[in-house]
This record gives C-alpha cells, sequence and structure tokens, in this order.
C-alpha cells in the first residue's frame, strides 16, 4: 500500500520533470522571471488532488493524459502566488527571493501574467473532448475571478475603518492565497468521465471543505511557523492586516491585530502575541475549524468507488490540516 508521502514524492518529482521541461529552458528576463517560482520546488498538492481525483472517477482510464491540465493548476497558483507577494510586499518565498526582488514589479507582474495565460493552453494540451476542455476552460476562468476578487476583498478590508464579519464559505471560498486550492480543480471536476453525483462529491470536498481546511491551516502556518519552515516571511498575514479567521476570532475575543502590529515584528514580538491568543484560545478554535472541514472533506467521497485514489485523496484532506504541526 503506498503511503501518502511516498505518492506525493513521487508525484512531485513527476510534475517536475513536466516543469522542467516547459519551462527550465527559457530565455529571457520575462520568462525566467515567470519561471522562477515554478522550479523553486514544493509538494505539488494541487496537480496531486487534479490526477488523483482523475484516476478515482475513470473507469480503465488513466491520469496521464490529463497531466497537462494538472499542470495548468500549478502554473495558476503561482501566478497568484507572483501577483501576491507584489500587493504585500514580500520578500522570500519557498526559501527564494519572490520575483519582483530579483527583477523588478513591472516584469513580476507580466511573468504572473504568462502563467495565467499558460494555464488555459495547458487545459487545451489535455487528452479530453472538446466539450470537457470547454467545461474546464470555463470552470478556470470562474476560479481566476473569484481569486481575483478575493483579492480585492482581502485588500478592502484591510483599510476598513470598521469590522464585519464575512460568513466563512465567503471568507475562505475566496481568499486569494487559496489559489484554486479553495476552488474545485478544473480538469478533476470537468475533464475526466464522471457522474454528475462523483461532480458535485468532488467539488465538496476539493472546492469548498478541504481547501477550506487548507487555507486556515496556511494562516496557522503563517503566524506559528519560522520563516525557514514556511519559506515565507512569518506573520505577513498579521503585518499587512488580512482578515484571517485568526483575526476574526481574536477580534472576537477582545485582541485586535490592527496597530500596532501593522508592522514587521520581531520573532519575540510574535511570540508574544501567539501566547496571547493560544491562552485566548484562538489557536486552538481556529484549528478545530479546519478539522472539521477536512472531515466533512473525507465524508464528501463516500460517493466515490473505494480505490487507492479514494484512501489517497482522504490522506491528503488529513494532510492540509497537519502541515506545520
Amino acid at each position: 500500500m503506498t503511503t501518502l508521502e511516498d505518492y506525493l514524492e513521487m508525484n512531485a518529482e513527476r510534475i517536475d520533470k513536466a516543469l522542467h521541461r516547459y519551462f527550465g529552458d527559457v530565455h529571457g528576463d520575462l520568462f525566467r522571471a515567470s519561471a522562477h517560482l515554478l522550479l523553486a520546488g514544493g509538494k505539488r498538492l494541487r496537480p496531486a488532488v487534479v490526477i488523483l481525483a482523475a484516476d478515482a472517477v475513470r473507469k480503465g482510464g488513466s491520469s496521464d493524459d490529463l497531466l497537462p491540465a494538472a499542470l495548468s493548476l500549478e502554473l495558476t497558483h503561482n501566478f497568484t502566488l507572483i501577483h501576491d507577494d507584489i500587493m504585500d510586499g514580500d520578500v522570500v518565498r519557498r526559501g527564494v527571493p519572490t520575483v519582483h526582488t530579483v527583477w523588478d514589479e513591472p516584469t513580476a507582474i507580466l511573468a504572473g501574467d504568462v502563467l495565467y495565460a499558460k494555464a488555459f493552453e495547458f487545459i487545451c494540451l489535455s487528452e479530453a473532448t472538446d466539450a470537457a476542455k470547454i467545461r474546464a476552460v470555463k470552470m478556470l476562468a470562474r476560479t481566476c475571478t473569484d481569486i481575483c476578487d478575493g483579492q480585492s476583498m482581502d485588500m478592502r478590508s484591510r483599510s476598513a475603518t470598521t469590522f464585519w464579519r464575512w460568513s466563512t464559505w465567503r471568507w475562505s471560498a475566496r481568499r486569494p492565497a487559496c489559489s484554486t486550492g479553495g476552488h474545485p480543480p478544473p480538469s478533476a471536476g470537468s475533464l475526466p468521465e464522471r457522474t454528475p453525483v462523483q461532480a458535485d462529491a468532488l467539488y465538496q470536498y476539493g472546492g469548498v471543505n478541504s481547501g477550506i481546511a487548507f487555507q486556515i491551516q496556511d494562516d496557522l502556518i503563517d503566524l506559528l511557523a519560522s520563516s525557514d519552515a514556511s519559506g515565507k516571511d512569518r506573520a505577513s498575514d498579521i503585518r499587512e492586516g488580512k482578515q484571517t479567521l485568526i483575526a476574526i476570532r481574536a477580534r472576537e475575543k477582545g485582541i485586535d491585530l490592527a496597530p500596532p502590529y501593522r508592522r514587521r515584528l520581531s520573532g519575540a514580538e510574535i511570540d508574544d502575541l501567539t501566547a496571547r491568543l493560544r491562552e485566548a484560545g484562538v489557536i486552538d478554535e481556529v484549528r478545530a475549524v479546519a478539522v472539521e472541514r477536512a472531515a466533512v472533506a473525507k465524508e464528501a467521497l463516500s460517493v466515490i468507488p473505494d480505490s487507492e485514489e479514494k484512501r489517497l485523496l482522504g490522506d491528503i484532506a488529513d494532510f492540509f490540516i497537519a502541515r506545520g504541526n
């Protein structure tokens, strides 16, 4: 029986080889910039979910012909990271300097745009019917629109003079950092042959619940993990005033994460703040929401026939909330 760790390692190697084949020998600053984060590594979780979901619902098929569509999710994710780093002023991502600090902001914006365009091209390179490709392209377009809407809401909330609480779904499903982790994987839900019930199950698994669990855990990692462990600036969400579930629950308990925390904090200051949040029960409450969402995601898979791929999808939902612990 394949362990999740072994599967993710094998899948990451497969995805890395494909990405290097397409982006490893590019020329010119723009295309080198577009490949910078893409080739910096990672667990390639989004392509893994796409591939597993496709194999879980396809009868006698293989996800190999959907590999370009799986790559399109990784390209979309990286385009959002490049633009997000510019807007947040972050200088480290995946343990390497961010694109706009290596080149400049105009080049980084264009590099993200290149990946955005390539994502749609890669869906069209998949071996699937034209109708299925059209469905996947429409879904990816809607997802990218939601990501941009989420980023806009995120930035507006930082400068708002009054505080409001979004519903959990709207807050999580449109948080820009989800980068399709909190949206239905277009190729998983659209390209392979599947029943409407299976399509809805995959949406509930990846498009609603495991994506929310992933994002909540990502917010916890941003606060609790060291920069070396997370590969990015620690407590950047607090510095930028992002309305994460941590910020929402903290405000409810009388802990305002606005100034004086809207600045670069020392490690000692972050540790002190974390201790306050733990004492108030914020960390445990936020983590409990992530655990609940992961459990609901796994339950959604009950309509999918039992298989190795289904088991690994369940393991991935657990992994989403175990990262960084």
